[in-house]
């Protein structure tokens, strides 16, 4: 089986194809559990943001895979495949390995080194664990994702210097207003989620005059607002178009993220500015803004395309020390897996060799007993023996494993079985054993 992956993200698809594209909730359990049961995959899990939609797969057939992932994420994402296609990369084996830990470093986001994609893959694999569909290989890769993705931000300045979407979004809005940041202005932030606890956050700190906080459910707009402490001047409204209409008017600047399905804000609940510019920052996906809102005077429209072109830059130093722990991370995981190639041979050895000290040892008893030798001493022969045994098993098998990563190290593991003469069958035993060991977890 191989590692696999299919997505398209904002580096290769317009941010229309990416709102089609972009699946959540039911809709993403049911796409993993599809992927998961198409003929091809084994084990599955899925990584869907507003910025990038990627199915990784344990596959048994390249080809077939690419084709069954395509066809399932064309039909859940009501795509046709002609469409989508384009729009897709595909990696494979170590390439997608190393793809993952990259996506996870935050070295693939729209902003580099934005945080927030390490709890999205720790969310799919979570779903992946709950659905069923991630066993051993999956595991051990998000296992692998979330160390480098931890490493990376604890070890590196990637946390300091890389800017979040948000941060970006609102520097952006402030230009747009003709300041540095957003002081003194009136903000009003549409949703309470996540992203809009950053913006809310981020206003603050950039000294709006007023925030306002507009969501459908009124108490998680309290709550985001009451997060902000005391003197930050937050008001909360609902997402009528009477009570949104009326924010915007008095508003410099809305930045919108909510998780609605059509528009949240048109065009036609923008007055007359009176000569005040307003400044939209869309960063919902779909999109929350009416495009046509960025043609009423006086308006300017951010959205996801904008925001792609004023990605942080990232100092040399810090990029090339991310890169270094995801190599050493793909280093350490490649030398795991092919230890673990060689690992039925060396489980198969052991067994053997215990099972010929086993026996030569029973009739080595049977013979010291009857010259009366005591059970104390019979006790001191056979562990002494096993110890023998062990310190000479003890070299080859560690060889073999540290030798299993350079070219052609399947050999060695078959020179152990050819001059051991251990049973092909044994070997396929406890291979069979430990794959049903991990099925059963």
């Amino acid at each position: 089986m191989s590692v696999l992956v299919v997505g398209l993200s904002h580096k290769s698809a317009p941010v229309a194809t990416l709102e089609l594209a972009a699946v959540s909730g039911d809709e993403l359990a049911k796409l993993v559990r599809d992927v998961a049961t198409a003929e091809p995959v084994a084990e599955a899990f899925v990584v869907s943001t507003c910025n990038r939609v990627e199915v990784y797969a344990d596959v048994d057939r390249f080809h077939a895979g690419v084709t069954a992932i395509c066809d399932l994420l064309g039909r859940h994402c009501g795509v046709v495949p002609a469409d989508l296609t384009p729009h897709l990369y595909v990696h494979y084996e170590d390439r997608a390995v190393n793809h993952l830990l990259a996506v996870t470093c935050g070295l693939d986001s729209m902003v580099v080194g934005e945080g927030q994609i390490l709890g999205q893959v720790r969310g799919a694999l979570k779903l992946a664990g709950e659905l069923g569909t991630a066993g051993r290989v999956l595991r051990d890769l998000g296992r692998l994702a979330l160390r480098a993705g931890k490493r990376v931000r604890a070890e590196t300045g990637i946390n300091h210097i890389g800017a979040s979407l948000v941060s970006v979004a609102t520097e952006l809005a402030a230009r747009g207003l003709g300041q540095e940041d957003l002081a003194g202005r009136e903000v009003l932030v549409v949703g309470a989620g996540s992203m809009s606890a950053l913006a809310t956050a981020t206003a603050a700190r950039g000294g709006a005059a007023r925030i306002v906080v507009a969501n459908r459910t009124r108490r998680h707009a309290e709550r985001l607002a009451a997060g902000m402490g005391a003197g930050m001047g937050a008001t909360v409204i609902g997402l009528t178009e009477t009570e949104l209409a009326a924010a915007i008017a008095a508003a410099d600047a809305v930045i919108s993220c909510t998780g609605a399905s059509g528009h949240v804000i048109s065009a036609g609940m923008i007055g007359e500015r009176a000569g005040r510019p307003l400044v939209l920052v869309d960063l919902a996906m779909p999109r929350d803004i009416d495009p046509a809102a960025g043609a009423v005077g006086g308006v300017t429209l951010i959205g996801m395309d904008q925001l792609s072109e004023h990605t942080a830059v990232i100092q040399t130093q810090d990029l090339a020390a991310v890169r270094a722990i995801i190599e050493e991370e793909l280093a350490a995981y490649r030398l795991a897996n092919e230890a673990a190639t060689v690992a039925p041979t060396v489980v198969a050895l052991r067994a053997k060799a215990a099972k010929v000290v086993d026996a030569e040892l029973a009739r080595l008893a049977g013979r010291l007993s009857a010259d009366g030798l005591s059970g104390h001493a019979l006790d001191e022969i056979a562990q002494t023996v096993r110890r023998v045994v062990d310190k000479l098993l003890h070299a080859p098998t560690v060889r073999v494993k540290e030798l299993a990563g350079s070219p052609g190290g399947e050999e060695y593991a078959a020179a152990l079985r050819v001059l051991f003469d251990l049973d092909p069958r044994a070997v396929e035993a406890v291979t069979r054993a430990a794959m049903e060991q991990e099925g059963s977890q």
